[in-house]
């Protein structure tokens, strides 16, 4: 080998080095930044984009349900549990905001759809009248409605799931010597969403004036969670008797994984009969839009039947009484 492919061939190893090393330090630098990314949470997000603490609270707590009052008894439950479903779900409307762009939504698909029929040449009875308010409704109201739950229901589980992994992290600050507040704030920047904006909500609560048995209580009602009830129990237990508050969120820890132990069991013993009402719930829904949607004369040709102004009022209300029966079959509760 002479001298020249000798130096050749020792700068080609040392472009192929400078290649794989400057690789590698990009590819790292890109994890620690997504991993960083990952690791803020929403309210230290908008708090570096220079939002105000007051707007951050406000944005928060836009669907707190909570501050739902001065409705009748039904009307308020079900629109409490909207509010509920949006804030877990983290959907930016309010629930006026919400509640008007389905209206819009069902107004808009409901005039298509009875223009498309009258071009069709189908005369407007009632029997068709009623089915295109059915579709209308399903395709905005119902699809919809049931995505947002799934959402909600797929965060409220990670809620529960980060809150022992919060409870260790109070531990080992009470037990490192900082006060309550200080390990709040700490779990406000150490964890991710859900449970690290919602911790972040109850410092700012707290700063601006709130006693934090309050604040607490009010994040345990938002989310509907017996584990952060149990928390604030034994904070304010502690608060009027005294003890090391430490050991008591220790063994309340303890006991939450515990319990959390029994929940999965009982839902795997249980998952035959959850899936079955998903699929009872969600499949007729999605299954007559889609068949409406490919091949509207199926049911636009039936409607202009007499007994259709019968059966399928009967059939929408055999189909809720179902829904509500599966779903108290399959919520049980530990």
């Amino acid at each position: 080998m002479g001298d020249n492919q000798l130096v050749r061939f020792f700068l080609l190893i040392a472009v192929f080095a400078s290649v794989f090393l400057l690789s590698q330090v990009m590819i790292r630098m890109t994890a620690d930044s997504r991993t960083r990314v990952r690791a803020v949470n929403r309210r230290l997000r908008m708090l570096q984009g220079g939002i105000q603490h007051d707007k951050v609270i406000a944005s928060l707590r836009k669907n707190d349900p909570t501050e739902l009052v001065g409705l009748p008894g039904f009307a308020n439950a079900m629109l409490l549990s909207i509010r509920r479903m949006l804030l877990m779900a983290t959907v930016p409307l309010s629930l006026g905001q919400f509640l008007l762009t389905v209206a819009a939504a069902l107004c808009v698909v409901l005039a298509l759809v009875f223009v498309l029929a009258w071009i069709a040449g189908y005369q407007l009875t009632s029997g068709i009248i009623l089915l295109l308010l059915a579709v209308s409704a399903a395709a905005t109201i119902a699809i919809p409605v049931m995505i947002i739950s799934f959402l909600a229901q797929r965060r409220r589980k990670r809620m529960q799931e980060q809150f022992p992994v919060a409870l260790d992290i109070f531990v080992r600050a009470l037990r490192s010597g900082h006060p309550v507040a200080a390990a709040i704030e700490l779990l406000t920047t150490e964890m991710e969403d859900p449970i690290g904006s919602e911790f972040g909500l109850v410092s700012d609560e707290v700063t601006y004036g709130a006693e934090l048995a309050d604040a607490l209580h009010a994040m345990a009602e938002r989310w509907d969670l017996d584990d952060i009830r149990m928390f604030v129990v034994s904070l304010s237990v502690q608060q009027e008797t005294g003890g090391n508050l430490a050991e008591i969120l220790e063994n309340l820890a303890s006991v939450i994984r515990e319990r959390a132990s029994m929940y999965m069991k009982v839902r795997s013993l249980s998952s035959e009969g959850r899936m079955t009402g998903w699929l009872l719930t969600a499949l007729p829904i999605f299954t007559f839009v889609m068949l409406f949607l490919s091949n509207p004369r199926f049911y636009l040709d039936v409607a202009k039947d007499p007994i259709f102004y019968i059966g399928f009022p009967l059939m929408i209300a055999w189909y809720f009484v179902g829904v509500i029966s599966i779903r108290k079959m399959v919520n049980l509760k530990v």
